[in-house]
């Protein structure tokens, strides 16, 4: 049972965080979800990555900045998200929801059984999410043995994705983790329903970046083909 303080819990965090965020990782803290940050994993323009411990596990604290978030351009994205059509242009309000979407796709991808961290827990700017691995590499920093396989894998997971209604919209090497040899997807910050305006354009930029990945390791497959086996249509520019 954790019976540190609140200022014991925070000590690291003191001076570090706003008041917002340290009230909102105390709120998820005292549910248990839980039970300390470790440590910073990756440090973005939008948000933090911190390891936190839960027992003898440890899972993954994204926390969203609520100042120097770009939330123009997050509203630029989310406003055309028909689950999000609701949404006035502040900044607050727009980060908040930024989080709750990146949340209810990492929900919707565990439902679609696509290999993603599972989402544990949800509150204003603040993710808490499944730690693949200790923690996986990243397919940039690791490339597969086996090039072709895994590449016909990430296509698989991303036609299951969109059979499922859902489009990652920012899938790169950056974002696909390679755990014992078997592909990841993370970041789920940009992903879309499928009957979003512009999700064909989002599913065609992610193919792009994962053959142009593949294309330097020698397998030659082309968009077109690509996504009509994702899609079972042909490009509207094809």
């Amino acid at each position: 049972m954790v019976t540190l303080t609140y200022q014991e819990r925070f000590r690291t965090a003191k001076g570090v965080f706003d008041e917002f965020t340290n009230r909102t990782l105390f709120v998820l803290q005292s549910r248990g979800i839980f039970d300390e940050l470790e440590s910073p994993l990756f440090i973005g323009k939008e948000s933090n990555v911190f390891i936190a411990k839960k027992g003898d596990k440890k899972i993954i604290v994204k926390i969203y900045r609520m100042q120097n978030a770009d939330f123009k351009t997050m509203y630029d994205y989310i406003r055309k998200d028909p689950r999000y059509v609701f949404l006035k242009n502040h900044r607050r309000q727009i980060i908040i929801a930024w989080a709750q979407r990146e949340y209810q796709n990492l929900k919707k991808a565990e439902k679609i059984k696509i290999s993603s961290p599972k989402p544990i827990s949800w509150k204003n700017h603040i993710i808490v999410e499944e730690m693949i691995g200790e923690p996986a590499p990243t397919l940039k920093n690791q490339q597969p043995e086996n090039p072709l396989k895994f590449f016909n894998e990430i296509i698989k997971q991303v036609k299951k994705m969109y059979d499922g209604g859902l489009i990652h919209g920012d899938l790169s090497s950056f974002n696909i983790l390679n755990l014992n040899e078997k592909p990841y997807i993370i970041d789920f910050s940009q992903a879309t329903l499928v009957k979003t305006p512009n999700s064909k354009e989002l599913l065609e930029r992610d193919l792009k970046n994962v053959l142009s990945f593949f294309n330097r390791l020698g397998i030659k497959a082309e968009l077109e083909q690509t996504f009509f086996k994702v899609t079972g249509e042909k490009q509207k520019n094809g």
